[in-house]
């Protein structure tokens, strides 16, 4: 039954009828608001779990990367120890030798040893400053890529809203297209501002 029904009616007329028209009128309402912005709405709940997905997503390969470089850089380390620790071991079993040969020259062996150990000394310090400029070069790359991908992802989600917001429906036209609406529910036929 529509309004235009409803106001000629004689129940339309009586002041219990005039409930049970209201009460139609709102069931209306819902469906012309349903009707009207329905798809709106389920297109941009669509593109939110898009946009949502797709972040995730660029966030777990950013931590997947980041992971990635930090395990090979870990491993990189511990290759670069190892090496140390076998030069470390071949020189100190050289230096061993050479003590037990030259055990009645013991002078001499002490200021080649203490030669030596200044040596070793002076590679270790310089292969520990070169392995910790590597790690912080590293560091810094992995550091700039992360943030540059979340910029990325901070302006991807930027213009995503942006398309959003600009493609919602003007406030004012919609109230004035409810207002329309419920005058001529309500039975005005003359809306306020047209003839």
């Amino acid at each position: 039954m529509t309004a235009e029904d409803a106001r000629k009616s004689p129940a339309g007329k009586a002041g219990n009828g005039g409930a049970e028209a209201l009460a139609a009128s709102g069931g209306n309402l819902e469906k012309i608001r349903e009707i009207l912005f329905g798809a709106q709405v389920h297109d941009f709940e669509k593109r939110f779990t898009r946009l949502e997905e797709k972040l995730l997503k660029e966030t777990a390969d950013s931590r997947a990367e980041t992971k990635k470089r930090f395990d090979s850089m870990e491993a990189f380390i511990r290759k670069e120890i190892e090496s140390l620790v076998e030069r470390v071991k071949t020189e100190q079993g050289e230096r061993s030798d050479a003590v037990k040969e030259i055990s009645r020259d013991l002078r001499e062996t002490a200021k080649n040893l203490e030669k030596k150990l200044a040596q070793l000394d002076e590679q270790a310090t310089k292969g520990q400053r070169e392995l910790r400029q590597q790690i912080l070069d590293q560091s810094k790359s992995l550091s700039d890529e992360i943030r540059t991908r979340v910029k990325e992802s901070a302006a991807l989600l930027s213009r995503e809203l942006k398309e959003l917001r600009s493609d919602k429906t003007d406030r004012s036209a919609l109230a004035g297209l409810f207002t329309e609406a419920a005058m001529r529910l309500s039975g005005d036929t003359k809306p306020s501002g047209k003839e």
